[in-house]
């Protein structure tokens, strides 16, 4: 009878254990792992600095210090495969978008439309550059598809960039 005590009383606490430890890694998981920010990256183009703002807003944006609309997306990437590294985070390219295209997304979600110009003319009114380029390339020309995929080659560790969010 006291076998049968012991034995159960150790079965019990064994599937204490192993529930306790099932629940810590669910919570660590989920803790770790939040899903999409709701916030973005963008760039002050004036002040040179990257700051964070909704994620659903349409660059250019007014900066945190108002004035003109300087504030164009940043994607920031971690170089060495880890978006926790903050000194391993750099500016891949910015992205802004035309005044045409703008307006249209701004229409759009107030009339809860949708875009008066189609996916394809689209990318023709989205710019982006590299940090250092002086000029803007449309998406869809020849060196704004290099600009968007060049980032992402393996870097000489042999470990491809991640896109970092805030």
């Amino acid at each position: 009878m006291e076998t049968r005590t012991v034995s159960q009383g150790l079965k019990l606490t064994v599937a204490i254990v192993v529930l306790g430890l099932a629940g810590w890694l669910v919570s660590r998981s989920v803790f770790r792992n939040r899903g999409a920010s709701d916030q973005a990256f963008f760039y002050d183009l004036r002040q040179k600095k990257v700051f964070t703002a909704p994620r659903d807003s349409v660059p250019p944006i007014k900066c945190l210090q108002g004035g003109e609309e300087d504030g164009v997306r940043a994607i920031l990437i971690a170089t060495n495969g880890n978006p926790a590294d903050l000194s391993a985070r750099t500016i891949a390219y910015l992205e802004k978008y035309s005044p045409t295209l703008k307006a249209q997304f701004l229409k759009a979600r107030k009339e809860a439309g949708s875009l008066e110009m189609g996916r394809t003319e689209a990318m023709g009114h989205r710019f982006v550059k590299r940090l250092a380029d002086s000029e803007w390339f449309p998406m869809n020309s020849p060196m704004g598809e290099r600009i968007l995929s060049d980032w992402a080659a393996p870097g000489p560790n042999g470990v491809v960039p991640v896109v970092c969010s805030p």
